[in-house]
């Protein structure tokens, strides 16, 4: 184990994936979303290959015996991106970001659910402190004033939201999946099913894509293929719940992006909103490792009184 290079690793991740949505938002809401779930995929591929390929074995490595496990994965990690690159047709980068952030309160709720987990008060009561900042993000869009925009914006936190539990019932799959398929099967599989998604909607539509258009999406596959690497590479090196709290870099990247390149400033209610689940998020993990750790410390304590 290597904390440092874990963490730079994953502090790459959180660039790449913040660039990836940036090259979506780029598009502003010119290109069918299909479409651009398709070149993200399709061109994720390639260095996803790449890099499995240089791992060795790569059918070992790809072999699999829960089709059915990588199907739910892969649909609700597609329902995932459909809904976050709507969002961005919608509201802001950083916007975006924040409410991507209530993921993990999903995660919980689903993991009680449908897994069975025991979940402590504590970590009821971090969900119920995060979603109260999911309102306070959410509050301007809903003022009631009759205006377009206000409607439009709506439309786009709901979209975000949605992507948030998408990604959460993702994330629980993969729970399902991990220790019984391999880690390159796991990312090869999702993005070999989200390409063909995607490229089923060519029947509801696509446009051709302007040079600048092209660079975006290809750029969006080139930083999302990346960001899978780079993630994966990180817990190769550190352990997750020392990772976990580096997730949440990716809004100082996104408001920086959208200040830097967009112009968009992030509101007041983004960042009170985006704190409080955080709070909840850095709060929870903490707990998780005072919790894991203690066990450990029971003993060295039995041993010290031998």
């Amino acid at each position: 184990m290597n904390a440092t290079a874990g963490i730079s690793f994953k502090l790459l991740a959180a660039l790449c994936a913040t660039l990836m949505l940036a090259c979506v938002k780029g598009l502003d809401g010119q290109i069918p979303t299909g479409e651009v779930v398709f070149f993200r995929s399709f061109v994720a591929l390639v260095p996803l290959v790449i890099w499995v390929t240089l791992q060795g074995n790569i059918l070992a490595s790809l072999r699999t015996r829960n089709l059915g496990g990588h199907l739910v994965r892969g649909m609700s990690g597609t329902g995932g991106m459909f809904f976050n690159y709507l969002a961005l047709a919608y509201i802001p980068l950083a916007d975006a970001t924040a409410l991507s952030y209530a993921a993990p309160l999903f995660t919980v709720i689903l993991a009680a659910t449908l897994l069975g987990e025991k979940v402590r008060l504590y970590r009821w009561s971090a969900v119920a402190v995060g979603f109260f900042g999911v309102l306070v993000m959410l509050s301007p869009y809903l003022e009631v004033g009759g205006r377009s925009m206000d409607r439009a914006m709506l439309i786009g936190g709901i979209c975000g939201l949605t992507a948030a539990l998408c990604s959460a019932t993702s994330s629980v799959q993969i729970r399902h999946l991990n220790g019984k398929e391999h880690p390159a099967a796991i990312v090869l599989y999702f993005s070999l099913m989200t390409t063909l998604i995607g490229l089923a909607t060519a029947a509801f539509g696509w446009v051709m894509p302007t040079p600048t258009q092209l660079a975006l999406l290809v750029g969006c596959g080139i930083f999302g293929g990346l960001a899978q690497i780079l993630m994966t590479l990180s817990l190769k090196h550190a352990h997750a719940s020392l990772l976990a709290p580096f997730d949440y870099t990716t809004l100082i990247w996104s408001v920086t992006i959208g200040i830097v390149f967009m112009n968009q400033f992030p509101s007041s209610a983004t960042l009170i909103g985006a704190a409080f689940v955080v709070a909840a998020g850095l709060f929870t993990f903490w707990r998780e490792s005072r919790l894991a750790s203690s066990p450990a410390r029971v003993k060295v304590a039995a041993n010290r009184s031998l």
